[in-house]
């Protein structure tokens, strides 16, 4: 690996020759791959009875997995029902550190693709508000599809710059994410070319980025709220340094003691500007000393008795006119619609979370769980719909065999046995990919296009 010589020369002050050296000899293994169980949608134990891969348990997280790339788990219909996602295995440990609880509001403030965000969504188990922003409009359409793929019906979609979100969502949420832009030292081995991004703008342009964003993440944290720091970077000024900046931000904010893994470092005091003991509760995750990337993991809490930074206005629910197909339809569903809670935007109905903050005029992706569409004399269900729901959670649920999976998923029509004429929620096994329209044994597909299996 013919790293930048500034880089090994920090690397080296930093880690000292002979650990330098195991670093180095990292680059010679190959890089790990990790798969990450949707348990919104099934239990770990119950995937692990249908997974047709090998797999190796993370230790850091409950629902984590290695796997072998060879086998390529992107590939299979599993997938496509939003069983897992493929993630770094280090990258796993925010989300997985992140104390999230059923109900609560949460932000995850640099989201794009979606990684962490999953994981949040399936903490919060379907209740309270899941907000998760990418100022990238681009990167945002990438989670914005990770977020329907797995389900998540209670999520907010947008893609504003963290200034605009905490004039509207002051003192709002319960926990916070920040997964940092950062200078990527801790992919190089992953993703080689990041090291000429390195060359090119340098470790200062992020840490600068990252004093922008963390005073307008602070606004946005009521009092008693936890806030979960990370980058995939070695870089002092971008970890130690930035966490001793936020905590300069608010009098109120404490550092959490996180969980040490075996291979895990602590923070180092040294490597700040103030010598706090306090930045050993962190972690640096390192890749000669576990089977993972290089990460940072920091976790801190907002003291009860501290004064909220901003406030927030309620979102204005009203009830919309819709026509009696749209509920008819709905009606097949377990879903349990407060029509107080439904949006109607263009002919496109959307079922909002409850205990919104008015997020209008922000640049929205997706508002809550999108249900369809009105058309002529009928409803036309998502494939957002279809892959929130259960295969108990319609009427009309067909599982097709193992051998019609991918053409399903290649949009054709197939045949099917069981199951009523009209729409129908097409499963794999149990687990749903998408809608089709039963005529009498024959399928015709409406799987999503955008989707489909290439």
């Amino acid at each position: 690996m013919n790293l930048p010589i500034t880089f090994q020369e920090k690397m080296k002050k930093l880690l000292g020759e002979e650990e330098y050296t195991k670093y180095l000899e990292s680059f010679e293994q190959k890089n790990k791959s990790g798969l990450r169980v949707n348990t919104s949608k099934i239990s770990v134990e119950d995937f692990l009875k249908i997974c047709p891969f090998e797999l190796e348990p993370v230790p850091w997280t409950t629902n984590g997995f290695y796997y072998n790339p060879e086998l390529q788990p992107a590939k299979h219909p599993f997938y496509f029902a939003g069983l897992y996602y493929l993630q770094e295995p280090s990258a796993m440990s925010p989300a997985a550190f992140l104390p999230v609880k059923e109900g609560e509001r949460v932000l995850d403030l640099c989201a794009a693709p979606g990684g962490k965000t999953t994981e949040l969504g399936v903490k919060l188990n379907k209740k309270g508000v899941l907000v998760t922003n990418d100022i990238s409009n681009s990167r945002a359409k990438a989670l914005l599809k990770n977020v329907e793929l797995f389900g998540l019906s209670n999520a907010i979609v947008l893609s504003e710059p963290p200034a605009k979100l905490a004039s509207r969502f002051g003192g709002y949420f319960d926990k916070i994410l920040i997964d940092a832009p950062c200078s990527g030292e801790g992919m190089f081995r992953k993703d080689p070319p990041i090291m000429k991004n390195w060359e090119k703008i340098g470790v200062e342009f992020y840490a600068n980025l990252q004093r922008e964003i963390l005073p307008e993440a602070i606004k946005m944290l009521r009092p008693g709220g936890m806030l979960l720091y990370s980058t995939c970077t070695f870089s002092p000024e971008e970890n130690e340094q930035s966490i001793e900046y936020l905590l300069s931000l608010d009098e109120g904010l404490s550092l959490v003691e996180l969980p040490m893994f075996d291979g895990f470092d602590t923070g180092h005091p040294e490597w700040g500007l103030t010598g706090n003991e306090e930045l050993k509760k962190t972690r640096r995750i390192w890749p000669h000393k576990v089977a993972g990337e290089g990460h940072y993991v920091a976790l801190l809490k907002k003291s009860e008795d501290s004064m909220p930074l901003g406030s927030y206005t309620p979102y204005p629910y009203k009830k919309p006119k819709l026509p009696k197909e749209v509920m008819e339809f709905m009606e097949k569903t377990k879903i349990t619609i407060d029509e107080r809670r439904l949006l109607v935007n263009q002919d496109y109905v959307y079922y909002l979370p409850e205990d919104l903050a008015d997020f209008t005029g922000l640049r929205t992706l997706r508002s809550g769980l999108f249900l369809g569409i009105i058309k002529k004399n009928r409803f036309e269900p998502s494939q957002a719909l279809a892959m929130a729901l259960s295969k108990e959670g319609f009427d009309n649920a067909i599982s097709i065999e193992e051998e019609q999976w991918i053409k399903y998923l290649k949009c054709e029509t197939i045949p099917v046995e069981g199951g009523k004429d009209g729409m129908a929620l097409i499963c794999a096994k149990d687990y749903p990919l998408g809608w089709g329209k039963n005529s009498k044994g024959t399928l015709k597909n409406k799987y999503r296009a955008g989707w489909r299996w290439l």
